[in-house]
Parts: C-alpha cells; structure tokens; sequence
C-alpha cells in the first residue's frame, strides 16, 4: 500500500467512523488470501464511533480474480446478513463499494482474533482435548446460516434460487471445464457422474461455498470469525457439509474426517442441535465428490493465473499442481460409493 494510499484511507476512515482525525499507524498485507487480498490496519482515531486505537481488516481485490467469486459489496452484505442470524463473523464496518479510498473496492471489518492457519489448526497438540467441542460447533455455526432460505431482500444479487442444486453444480462445470486450455478427462468424467447420480434437494438455503478450516478463525478452542463469503450461494445444505467434509481440506490428516479438526459424529450432533431436527446425512458422499471435482477445477484456473502471467504466485503454482492429486481422489470416491465401501 503507497503513502498515498494511506493517508487516502485514513481520512476515508475518519469520514466513516465520524472521527475528528485517523491516523494509520501500520498497514501490513496478510498471508492467504489467494483470491482476494486482506490487510491489516491498525488505526488511532480521535472521537467518532471507533475511538482510539483498532485493528481492524480492509479487504479488497487481488490484481486478477476469479469470475464466480462475489464483490466487495456483495460480501459485505452477506456478512451483515450471517451476523443477524447469529454465526460468528467479524463484524462489517465500512464499506467503498467505489474505490474512494485506495483505488479499488473494499470494505473495513474487525480484525477477529485467533489464527485460521490450516497447519496449526490439524497438528496442534494443545487442541486435541477441544476437538469434538470444536467439530460440534463447527456444526452449529453452519446449521445458523441454513436457516436462510430464498428469496431474502439483501440477498437479491444471488438470483434465483435452484431447483436442482446438485444437476446445476454439474452443469454449471461444463462451462469452467470447457474454458481450460487443455482437456481434462477425469474431471469430465467425474462432472458426468455428478451429473448422472445428482440426489433431488428438499430445501434450498444460503450456503457459505467455501465453508473449511482456513476459513475459520479460533482463538484458543473458539470460533472467532467464520472468513471468505465469496462464493455464497443458493443450493442444498449438504454441499457445506462435503465441502467441509472433503479429504481435499483435511490437511493431510485423513483420519480426521471434518477439516483435519475432528469427528463427523461430533459436526453432524451440533447441526442437529442447533438446527432442531435430525438430519439425513446420505448425500454427504456425493456431495464430498462434487467438492473434489470442484477444487480440482478452481485448482487448475488458480494456477493458470500464474502460468498465463496474470499474477505471479508461488501459491497460485503450487495449487494448480494439487489439482492432479484431486483427480485422484475422484477416481477413488467415487469407486468407494459405487462398491457401497
């Protein structure tokens, strides 16, 4: 971020926060953030509704991004409708839907406390006595935000809701696949058997769409801040639960089936309780496929953002070659269900 950028935030922060004078006293980018970019601000502000010092996180848009993801405005608004419906999220303060401030949209939330790191969060020795209460209230958070459903006024930017969430996911893969360089047969494969086994959905709600550990920030054994609301949609609630399910986002800690953390028993009680009823969890499997192929496919556009010279990133390289690992694990998912394993 340039001086002058810095000093354009600042009295775009003392405009909005209603403060006499903002100073920023650091501005540090933090890691991940592979799609969009978040940075630290610490700012010190004289009166106004922040006074002090805050710390708080401007989010904004990486130099190239993925077409499916939302703006800023639209995050913005899906974080205010999470945070009425009780999930744990930073709280959204600012929004520059314009790009007053540095140029670019963004918007200004709380800094959440606590870590989302992956590595941390699946090998931590310190947390292991914690995991099923952190597993069950990963249950719970997700089980608040399937209590929207369609049509929802502030959600309007989301369009119609699916009638057939599972057959439109596959669908909606032909256009992704077919706009790759090279051909990819076990993903074509993969996408025709979603497409052919796709299970009919008796309830459409607001799914996160990228609902992981690396997503989700815990202080200590807490939920802090569920992150990253980019890919939000309308579709089957199960398609949170096999995403965070996926063997693609344990880490490489297998045996711990939700996220590398803990154990589905545990995920699947605190849905329940916080939902109210019993859940047929049967889809799940399908829906852990659907996951695969669909990282897989987002893993090969990461990295041909990188071999194209849109971006340079180390990560964006490393991640389009772990897309050939989740081929892989399509192949063996899907043998697994078929041999009813």
């Amino acid at each position: 971020m340039t001086e002058a950028q810095r000093a354009a935030l600042a009295n775009w922060l003392a405009e909005r926060a209603g403060a006499d004078r903002a100073v920023i006293e650091e501005a540090c980018k933090l890691s991940g953030g592979a799609i969009q970019e978040n940075w630290l601000i610490k700012v010190t502000m004289d009166g106004g509704s922040l006074p002090g010092l805050s710390e708080l996180v401007l989010r904004t848009d990486s130099p190239s991004r993925v077409v499916q993801s939302h703006g800023r405005g639209q995050e913005f608004a899906l974080l205010k409708v999470a945070r009425a419906v009780g999930m744990t999220v930073p709280e959204a303060l600012f929004l520059d839907d314009q790009g007053e401030a540095i140029g670019k949209p963004a918007y200004v939330m709380r800094r959440a406390a606590g870590t989302a790191n992956p590595r941390q969060l699946t090998r931590d020795p310190a947390l292991d006595p914690h995991r099923p209460s952190l597993a069950e209230n990963l249950g719970r958070e997700i089980a608040r935000l399937h209590r929207i459903k369609p049509p929802h006024a502030e959600l309007d930017f989301l369009g119609p809701a699916p009638t057939a969430p599972a057959a439109q996911r596959a669908e909606s893969f032909l256009t992704e696949l077919d706009s790759l360089p090279s051909p990819l047969p076990i993903l074509e494969w993969g996408r025709r058997w979603l497409a052919r086994n796709a299970p009919p959905s008796d309830r459409v709600v607001l799914c996160h769409g990228d609902y992981r550990i690396g997503n989700v920030m815990v202080d200590g054994a807490q939920i802090t801040g569920i992150l990253d609301w980019e890919f939000a949609s309308w579709s089957d609630p199960m398609e949170d639960i096999g995403w965070l399910c996926a063997r693609c986002w344990r880490f490489g800690v297998d045996k711990r089936e939700v996220g590398g953390v803990g154990a589905r028993t545990d995920l699947y009680r605190g849905y329940e309780a916080e939902a109210g009823y019993m859940v047929d969890w049967s889809s799940v499997p399908y829906w852990e496929v659907m996951a695969t192929v669909r990282w897989a496919i987002i893993a090969h556009h990461q990295g041909l953002r990188h071999t194209s010279g849109a971006e340079s990133s180390v990560e964006l390289a490393l991640t389009g070659r772990k897309a050939v690992e989740m081929e892989l694990d399509v192949l063996n998912q899907i043998r697994r269900i078929e041999e009813g394993a």
